[in-house]
């Protein structure tokens, strides 16, 4: 579990440079049978495209790289 928790996590530092581009941030709160859960910072926080950015960005990278993952949701 630990394992797949750092794959998800060098997952998301290789979109986070997108993100802070554009005043916002994610930190991974936690990995749970495959659906990683997710708080969006700054910007990312109060944007109206954030699910957007969410599902068709960070959501598809974190699969393309860890084929584990099967969902990233916003709490």
């Amino acid at each position: 579990m630990e394992d797949l928790k750092n794959k998800v996590e060098q997952a998301l530092d290789s979109v986070r440079p997108m993100l802070m581009a554009d005043g916002g941030n994610v930190d991974l709160v936690a990995v749970e049978d495959g659906v990683v859960k997710v708080k969006l910072k700054g910007a990312c926080g109060t944007c109206p495209m954030a699910q957007m950015t969410l599902k068709m960005g960070i959501e598809r990278e974190l699969k393309r790289q860890v084929p584990e993952v099967t969902e990233v949701v916003a709490v």
